[in-house]
């Protein structure tokens, strides 16, 4: 209860923190993942299943061939990744598609040559116990040769803690989609070998730090329970068993720790609704270098979080007063920190 009273502390303390922001392009749709081509070019996902080039220069956009989507729910057109492998382009996506009747977290890519895609192809299914078109998760994060995928629960808290169903998990797979043989779980009986960690809820976000080398993820809770962790291989976040969060009528879910299982290094409640998660890499804003930013939907602000080994120094609410669903952020390679929103808006912002 000390650490939930001084993290509202911390956060009631640092809610008028001013910054500016530029509106640098707008669609009709929320903006769900973006990335950089180069200094000048966006590609970015529309829920609903589109796929554009965004040219900041210029200020033109244009729409490229994307895949089949299945868009229901929270599912749609999600996370989206440009990646150079051996000099041949690439456009990764994740998108929810309907697999026997069930609707599942999918990878494809396809290859970007001259501002157009061809040779979609379908990576990776998630094989998912639900009926519901919730919690998909979601994000990616690349390291060298190998992708870390995020999938939620998809409404089936229990599914979570079962090695043999994806649900509530951090994945790790190839370049081409396929379960690495130095994964945990990889000669486990029965469980699924993409498996990295278990027991998350939602995490909409996900970020690798190439100087400490860690991996990060937010994740949503219930009714409170929003959570920033440390991904390690093979280790149990333990949702629903432990969480800070209860049932949006109320009662306790679980557990608040348990041996075994890990805890966040920073929890809030109430909920800040975390989805993108970066770490600022630029140099347009000096003082935010190495910060934490969440981009907060139902609590409508970027969330900025330094930490130091791991503990909790400081955070604070910003943009508040635009009023507006964050929906992911990423430090561009101009430098600056782009972020998008529900309302369909690529902002960057400064201090």
């Amino acid at each position: 209860m000390k650490v939930l009273i001084l993290i509202s502390i911390l956060f009631s303390l640092s809610l008028n923190a001013k910054v500016s922001t530029k509106l640098v392009f707008k669609a009709d749709d929320i903006i769900w993942g973006f990335d950089f081509i180069n200094k000048e070019k966006i590609i970015a996902t529309l829920k609903d299943g589109k796929i554009l080039e965004i040219n900041l220069k210029s200020k033109k956009n244009k729409e490229l061939v994307a895949p089949t989507v299945v868009a229901s729910g929270q599912g749609g057109l999600l996370d989206i990744h440009y990646k150079v492998i051996n000099k041949k382009a690439y456009v990764y996506y994740t998108f929810s598609k309907k697999v026997n009747r069930t609707l599942v977290t999918a990878l494809g890519r396809a290859v970007y040559t001259d501002g157009k895609l061809s040779e979609h192809e379908t990576l990776f299914e998630s094989k998912i116990h639900s009926s519901r078109s919730i919690h998909f998760g979601s994000r990616l994060a690349f390291v060298d040769d190998f992708i870390f995928m995020t999938i939620g629960d998809r409404g089936d808290r229990d599914y979570a803690q079962r090695l043999d169903y994806h649900n509530g998990k951090v994945l790790r797979l190839s370049l081409e989609g396929k379960a690495l043989k130095d994964n945990p779980f990889f000669k486990t009986k029965n469980a699924l070998p993409e498996i990295w960690s278990l027991g998350h809820r939602n995490p909409q976000g996900i970020f690798y730090d190439s100087e400490s080398k860690n991996l990060y993820s937010s994740e949503f809770g219930p009714r409170g329970g929003d959570e920033l962790n440390h991904i390690q291989k093979g280790l149990n976040y333990g949702w629903p068993v432990i969480t800070y969060g209860k049932e949006y009528w109320g009662p306790s879910i679980g557990e608040e720790k348990k041996e075994g299982m890990e805890q966040p290094l920073v929890n809030w409640t109430p909920s800040i609704s975390p989805s993108g998660l970066t770490i600022y890499t630029g140099d347009k804003n000096p003082k935010w270098k190495g910060s934490f930013f969440l981009a907060c939907l139902g609590s409508t602000h970027l969330h900025r979080v330094v930490l130091k080994n791991n503990k909790l120094i400081k955070q604070e609410s910003l943009l508040e007063s635009l009023d507006e669903r964050i929906r992911h952020v990423r430090t561009g390679l101009d430098g600056e920190l782009y972020f998008s929103t529900d309302s369909g808006k690529i902002f960057t912002v400064h201090q």
